[in-house]
């Protein structure tokens, strides 16, 4: 199960650029601590990436350095990021960090929105160039509506990647926009040009809408572990599902082993987007809490 060991409120005096919100965290693992990528933002809501460095000692945690300026900024007028963008996962290749992130436009009927997938690259974890100003990923007949929250990996030599699909939007009742979006699975020779082919990871179960931010981890029998976000069918609140796979293709799903949930502290309400890593033989998860990380993000570790 996880325990949590700590919570990174954004601080008093962060950037103005940093109106609220640490929201998507995610872990680059370095060799004496680890990065953590997020999304803040300002006063208009739109989001830039930032960071803080973390220090780890078994459950002792620091947090240090919030990043002087944005790892990453929004796009120009009419381009894929134009509204904002969010960290997703980061992978080393080549000693320099591909860092997949998620760009997202404004709707014309609120809530209703469109994101991709776009790349950017560093040569030391901390200074990224977008890849190009357009996402290298898309809506496609396998996911007409969106393709957000990447996780990324080299698994023996081959690219991975499980991402959330948006399929369809619906009218509610009360005549309201409804998203419906769940995790889907694609594969790459290089890490930029990918091919899918509508293979579903981790569908909806009865009476959901929404499956979000996933992360996946193998382990030493070479199985694969898989933690992400759902939106509960009972309650209407993110909470933190689980999965496990042979293949890293084939999954299945079992929440009841997720092992962590909401609290009396920053996830009262609602707990999600979750990331996964190790450091110093351990194992963790950063993820965040109410109004999706309005406040900070929470670390936990996983304990036998």
């Amino acid at each position: 199960m996880w325990k949590k060991i700590a919570f990174y409120k954004l601080p008093d005096d962060r950037p103005a650029r940093a109106h609220s919100h640490a929201q998507l965290p995610t872990a680059l693992v370095l060799s004496n601590k680890v990065r953590i990528f997020f999304a803040a933002r300002d006063i208009q809501q739109h989001s830039s990436v930032d960071f803080v460095d973390l220090s780890l000692d078994v459950e002792q945690v620091g947090f240090s350095r919030y990043s002087e300026e944005s790892v990453l900024t929004p796009g120009g007028i009419g381009t894929f990021d134009e509204h904002g963008v969010f960290p997703a996962s980061v992978v080393k290749h080549d000693n320099k960090y591909y860092m997949y992130y998620i760009g997202w436009n404004q709707g014309v009927e609120a809530p209703l929105f469109y994101a991709s997938i776009g790349l950017a690259v560093s040569e030391n974890g901390e200074h990224f160039v977008k890849h190009s100003p357009a996402p290298i990923m898309s809506r496609s007949a396998h996911d007409p509506c969106l393709v957000t929250s990447p996780h990324v990996y080299i698994d023996n030599g081959a690219w991975r990647m499980t991402y959330v699909s948006g399929t369809a939007w619906s009218r509610k009742a009360d005549g309201t926009l409804q998203s419906h979006y769940h995790i889907k699975y694609a594969e790459s020779a290089n890490g930029i040009d990918w091919q899918r082919d509508g293979t579903v990871a981790i569908d909806f179960a009865h009476g959901e809408t929404n499956i979000a931010r996933s992360w996946v981890a193998k382990v030493a029998d070479d199985s694969y572990k898989m933690w992400f976000s759902f939106v509960s069918a009972k309650i209407g609140r993110y909470r933190i599902g689980y999965a496990e796979s042979r293949d890293g293709k084939t999954w299945q799903r079992n929440d009841a082993m997720a092992g962590i949930d909401v609290d009396d502290r920053e996830a009262r309400d609602m707990i999600c987007y979750p990331c996964v890593f190790e450091f110093a033989a351990n194992r963790y998860m950063v993820y965040n809490g109410d109004s999706f990380g309005k406040s900070g993000f929470g670390v936990a570790i996983w304990v036998k």
